[in-house]
């Protein structure tokens, strides 16, 4: 490292408060002044952020090595974007810090949805030369005329959680603005992503760095953070499992972890279980109230402020949350974290243990709480892929033309564009490299003209063009469009308040609709009943009843990613060897289940492929255990029911969960050992997929986001925007518009392409097929449901049956199977 003024300085000011700087540190401080770009990767609470933060000061000082305390006013110097609103005020509050104890006059400023008009009108004047921003607030800065003016002096991008970005339209987002940015400016500037682990991470760092044309660097922090992962054993292991009941059961086994810890994070894979466990945690020990608390994408904002501000204090014993708390904002008393039921992924797992032992040296301690006694297998599962360094990539999204419509509107109300070099810059972005100049042409005639199907409706010809500078000029699409800026789609929401005032947060408007008034259901930790509706505000009052609806939120289905999938499969093949289960506790506990399983059936091993047809008093089941998440399994199922009913017409009811799929019919199943392979052949597979589906209702639900995203759809003015039926109605008519009169329609394209990827996850099953015609197919025929059958049977059963009911049932149904009634 150059021995520079800004080194000195800052390498100074840490010795002074006791700290060395990392080697990955000073790597990146390196490639800073020497103008190059790249990617961070290092394990959280390892000093990411001030990789490049400290490097970016290093650089100031060094090109103002006499003036640079009292050098005020010096415009923006560093555009840092974040993709949580919760992660600006955190880090304002870091750098401002070290700003002030090195005595700089450089401003911190936060763009955001929460930012007021004030702030926002004093940046306009004056730009900070620190700009924390998230990527919506950024198109919105694109979006103001003169824009150019406020990169001019920017010298640094640091885009951080880029993981989280990468592999989502908000990336997207990203890579266009980045784009536009390196356009619009004379001289250098350096891109700087800052990631934790992913698989990818060379193409992570080439996605964001395409529009410089340059390779950047990937600095790697050597400091492995240790992380130490202890399961939850329940004191009886189920040899009939199901899912979500066994977690709630072994809360008390958590109450001592909680109070032996300074802080402890729980995390719940969806909001509706996470009201639970908090009412849960609190009648098991009455104790903890005042202590704990409770934090969730719909809890109102200002609640979710206290909790993390009691959270940087120490004066939290305990914090129930969901995903709303995966990223990085540092809770330094954070000493233990719980996850409770499957994390889904590796990399997930590897981010919450990392929010314990915040600091580089300390130790990260994680328990793993199974929701149903098989999910001790990919706890197992886990470990083995944590020591072997196996984590999941971030798929880049490709040709998303709603976001690029979007984007060109954006620019269109500010200074306008010019196609010809606009094109140049925009493909010139890892998304959309492969533009063809004929699909850019299309774009271009629907932003003026309305394209092919809408071209006798106004509304649709947003831009004109004049002397070669694409503009909109008329104020109310403008003033639309500003509203509207952004590609997070999600159900609509409505808020929640007591008939007395008081704001109690946000449920979506779906499960409110489906309430009757006197109904009483659980938000924000409190059982509230349902008053009435009004200007769409659903208006509550407090309820002493014991008795509550949880809602459910779309969220709340996540699949096992293929890392995980495969890496459980290796587990399997351990259980069924004694001498490669022992030392592993998960499955030593689990072993009176393998050995049922293997009496009724088979255990898999990594090369095969278990089917089980039983015959029950229901009907004829099919059991499929291919491990690979419950998209591809529904998929599957779907494609299966559909390649059968070729044989012989044959209906069939479908259930399925992370580990197999069931298909039950009325009459025996025609699948045996002659036609087995055939059935689950990787040819014809799209075919099959747009026949076994409703591909065409999928692609039009899909296509609602896509045309919301894209400008088609206006969601209404701020405070009464059009509820979810109305948008979809909406959708569903263009929809049927552009198939009739413009099939070739690139946003109908991107709709039945985004159904394949996201919801089939059409890669990810194809790959299973060619698998499976690699493998062993066992066919066996068990005289009852097995412990592998028997989660997926419960689930079946599950949306016909209250909670309580669902209970009783399942204890009689395990009581027949152990009775062997």
């Amino acid at each position: 490292m150059q021995l520079t003024k800004g080194y000195t300085t800052i390498t100074d000011w840490l010795e002074a408060k006791g700290f060395k700087p990392f080697l990955f540190q000073e790597q990146t401080w390196q490639h800073i002044i020497t103008g190059e770009s790249g990617l961070v990767n290092a394990p959280t609470g390892c000093g990411k952020t001030f990789s490049v933060f400290l490097g970016s000061i290093i650089d100031f000082i060094n090109r103002h090595p006499a003036d640079y305390k009292k050098k005020a006013g010096s415009g923006l110097q560093l555009l840092w974007i974040t993709p949580l609103r919760a992660l600006a005020k955190d880090l304002g509050r870091a750098m401002q810090e070290v700003i002030e104890e090195l005595d700089m006059s450089w401003e911190i400023g936060i763009r955001n949805g929460d930012t007021s008009t004030a702030e926002r009108t004093k940046q306009k004047k004056r730009m900070p030369e620190v700009l924390i921003i998230t990527p919506e607030s950024l198109h919105l800065l694109l979006a103001q005329k003169g824009y150019p003016d406020i990169f001019k002096s920017l010298k640094i991008i640091a885009v951080d959680e880029w993981h989280e970005l990468l592999g989502s339209k908000r990336g997207v987002q990203v890579e266009l603005a980045i784009s536009r940015i390196i356009g619009c400016r004379d001289s250098g500037i350096s891109i700087w992503g800052i990631s934790a682990t992913i698989g990818n991470l060379e193409e992570a760092k080439e996605v964001l760095l395409s529009a410089l044309k340059q390779n950047g660097v990937i600095v790697k922090a050597t400091n492995q953070k240790q992380i130490d992962v202890e399961s939850i054993i329940p004191d009886e292991i189920e040899k009939y499992p199901w899912a979500g009941h066994l977690g709630i059961k072994l809360a008390h086994k958590i109450i001592p972890i909680i109070q032996q810890s300074r802080t402890t994070l729980i995390f719940i894979n969806t909001r509706g279980m996470s009201e639970t466990w908090y009412q849960t945690l609190l009648d098991v020990c009455p104790d903890l109230a005042g202590s704990i608390a409770l934090h969730h994408g719909s809890i109102d904002m200002e609640l979710r402020t206290w909790i993390e501000d009691n959270l940087h204090t120490g004066n939290l014993k305990a914090v129930v949350c969901t995903a709303s708390l995966d990223l990085g904002v540092d809770f330094r008393p954070v000493e233990t974290v719980i996850q409770v039921g499957s994390p889904k992924g590796v990399a997930r797992f590897l981010q919450r243990a990392g929010r314990s032992g915040h600091s580089p040296d300390a130790i990260s301690k994680i328990y793993f709480l199974p929701t149903h006694s098989l999910e001790l297998m990919e706890a197992a599962a886990l470990k083995n892929a944590m020591t072997n360094g196996i984590i999941e990539s971030r798929q880049p999204m490709l040709l998303c033309y709603d976001v690029l419509l979007q984007f060109l509107n954006t620019l269109a109300i500010s200074d306008g564009f010019k196609p010809e070099i606009l094109y140049e810059e925009i493909t010139a972005t890892y998304c959309y490299r492969e533009l063809l100049k004929e699909e850019w042409d299309n774009i271009l005639h629907f932003l003026t003209e309305g394209g092919l199907a809408l071209h006798q409706y106004d509304d649709y010809k947003k831009i004109e063009a004049a002397d070669g500078l694409f503009k909109i000029k008329s104020r109310k699409v403008a003033m639309r469009h500003r509203l509207h800026i952004g590609t997070i789609v999600s159900d609509a929401m409505m808020k929640v308040k007591f008939m007395t005032g008081g704001y109690v947060g946000v449920i979506e408007e779906y499960f409110i609709s489906r309430l009757e008034p006197g109904d009483v259901f659980t938000l924000a930790g409190r059982n509230l009943e349902f008053v009435l509706i009004k200007e769409m505000t659903a208006l509550v009052r407090k309820s002493a009843k014991k008795k509550s609806i949880i809602p459910s939120w779309t969220g709340g289905r996540m699949p096992l990613s293929a890392n995980l999938g495969k890496k459980l499969r290796e587990t399997l093949d351990q259980s069924g060897d004694k001498n490669r289960m022992s030392g592993v506790r998960e499955l030593e506990v689990l072993a009176p289940l393998f050995e049922l399983q293997k009496n009724l059936s088979h255990v898999p091993k990594q090369n095969e492929l278990l089917i089980e047809k039983i015959e029950t008093k229901d009907g004829f089941h099919v059991f499929v255990y291919p491990f690979e998440g419950r998209l591809v399994h529904e998929a599957m199922a779907a494609i299966l029911a559909y390649r059968i009913s070729r044989i012989r017409p044959i209906t069939f009811s479908f259930a399925m969960n992370d580990y197999g799929f069931e298909l039950l019919s009325d009459q025996p199943i025609p699948l045996d050992d002659t036609n087995v392979y055939a059935l689950f052949s990787p040819q014809n597979l799209l075919n099959d997929i747009q026949r076994s589906v409703n591909s065409t209702e999928m692609a039009r639900r899909k296509f609602r986001d896509v045309a919301v995203i894209g400008g088609l759809i206006f969601q209404g003015m701020p405070g009464e925007k059009k509820k979810a039926r109305h948008l979809q109605s909406s959708a569903s008519l263009l929809f049927n518009v552009f198939s009739e009169y413009d099939p070739a329609n690139i946003l109908l394209r991107q709709a039945y392409q985004e159904v394949l990827d996201q919801q089939m996850e059409e890669a990810r099953l194809r790959d299973m097929l060619q698998r499976i015609q690699q493998s062993n197919i066992i066919i066996t025929h068990p005289q009852q449901l097995t412990p592998f059958c028997f989660p997926i049977k419960v689930d079946s059963i599950r949306e016909d049956l209250s909670s309580e009911k669902l209970e009783d049932r399942v204890k009689k149904m395990q009581q027949q199977l152990e009775t062997g009634e």
